[in-house]
């Protein structure tokens, strides 16, 4: 009787549900940790990294979810872990990593990878494998509307940025009595750059301004002579870069070296972001405007950004939040909770909760009115900001009811910094 005892009790346990462990849930991240943009790549990770420590671990951060409890409360405290790979801001080396990723390494789930033509490679992979790829952080339009089953999209793309330029250009006219019109239009020529170039050209027209000049130019070009030289005899009233690290750059120092002033100079992010954008170009960045969906002088209505930062910072080497690690920080959070709602690593099961995801805006670092997916997978409540270089430092200037700081109009000319 004790030995049928024994086995009636050893079949109950190997029959009864396996529980989630701590191995568990296993995300692959790609972003570039080499190259021209490594250092957006090296604190992205560290802001999926700081995530995983609010994650797996107890958080006193009233308002933000997964905090309180060490690791995922839908998988009986599972903790979640992360594979890395760097794709050098190269779709081939992005395929690679993501195809290994599946298939040696087991990830339920893809999250990266700041640049939108290695997304664009990388997420087909997912899609065939019906795996779902979250991304925080590219913002080529083309990305939601391939009709993708398992891709999602937490932040904005750059038709609504492009929409929130503007707006401030309507509202700047407006409040200043003011008669912007004219625009020039330069960008790479990756699938981000060329997307965003014809993304602002056609809302332009659409809008009833008018583009004097629509440049596109190699990717990483080594001159920009010539394109500088077309602006500055257009002298459009505003300017809409679209430029990675290097080439923003190279963009800067041909213009000062021709003495090439413009009035307002609104960048789509990117290289005007990276956070060795100011520590490079010192006073010569004074004036530039980018298009984010963070700054951390939002902290003031957004509170948990400094808790967050402090954590951060840990993960960092001491570097503090910015724009591109902000956006990666919230879609991974995001990704985190569906899989929490899901109660499960079954990809079915994750994807289905990312469709039914509803996360309030309170519950995020980022303005955004919160996150909830349409459709096509992007995230229909974003909402971005409009920052300015001034006094070595980025400070929010529009939507007027979140800026920290005035408008600096006309940005300084070079031998006014």
């Amino acid at each position: 009787m004790k030995k049928l005892t024994t086995i009636l009790a050893f079949l109950s346990f190997m029959c009864a549900p396996i529980l989630a462990t701590a191995q568990d849930v296993k995300i692959g991240v790609i972003y570039p940790l080499t190259g021209s943009s490594a250092q957006i790549g090296k604190d992205a990770v560290a802001a999926i990294n700081t995530a995983l420590d609010i994650i797996n671990n107890k958080h006193d951060i009233p308002g933000m979810p997964l905090a309180k409890n060490e690791g995922l409360d839908g998988l009986n405290g599972a903790k979640v872990t992360i594979v890395v790979g760097d794709h050098a801001g190269k779709p081939d080396i992005g395929v690679g990593e993501t195809e290994k990723m599946l298939s040696q390494d087991g990830v339920h789930a893809m999250y990266g990878a700041y640049f939108s033509s290695v997304v664009a490679a990388a997420s087909t992979v997912t899609e065939r494998a019906g795996i779902p790829f979250v991304n925080g952080d590219s913002a080529s339009p083309k990305l939601t509307s391939r009709g993708l089953k398992y891709f999602f999209r937490v932040g904005p793309h750059d038709g609504m940025f492009t929409q929130l330029m503007f707006e401030f250009i309507q509202d700047f006219n407006k409040k200043n009595n003011a008669n912007l019109n004219t625009l020039g239009i330069i960008h790479e020529d990756t699938l981000w750059g060329s997307d965003s170039g014809s993304t602002q050209k056609k809302m332009a027209n659409e809008q009833g301004y008018n583009v004097l000049e629509k440049i596109s130019y190699k990717a990483s070009t080594t001159t920009l002579t010539s394109e500088v030289q077309i602006l500055k005899a257009k002298d459009p009233d505003v300017l809409l870069p679209s430029q990675y690290t290097s080439d923003a750059f190279l963009f800067l120092n041909t213009a000062k070296e021709l003495d090439y002033n413009p009035k307002l100079l609104i960048a789509q992010n990117a290289g005007y972001v990276d956070p060795t954008f100011i520590s490079t170009m010192g006073k010569n960045a004074e004036g530039v405007i980018s298009r984010s969906p963070f700054n951390t002088d939002l902290a003031e209505t957004i509170p948990m950004i400094g808790v967050v930062n402090e954590i951060f910072k840990k993960h960092s080497g001491g570097r503090d939040l910015s724009d591109v690690p902000a956006r990666a920080f919230t879609g991974f959070m995001a990704l985190a909770i569906a899989i929490n709602n899901a109660g499960s690593t079954d990809p079915e099961k994750i994807r289905e909760a990312l469709t039914n995801l509803d996360i309030p805006g309170d519950a995020l670092i980022v303005p955004y009115r919160g996150i909830k997916f349409g459709p096509d997978g992007q995230n229909e409540a974003v909402r971005g900001v409009l920052m300015q270089v001034q006094n070595g430092k980025y400070c929010t200037v529009y939507p007027y009811e979140l800026a920290a700081c005035d408008l600096v109009y006309p940005m300084p000319t070079w031998d006014q910094k």
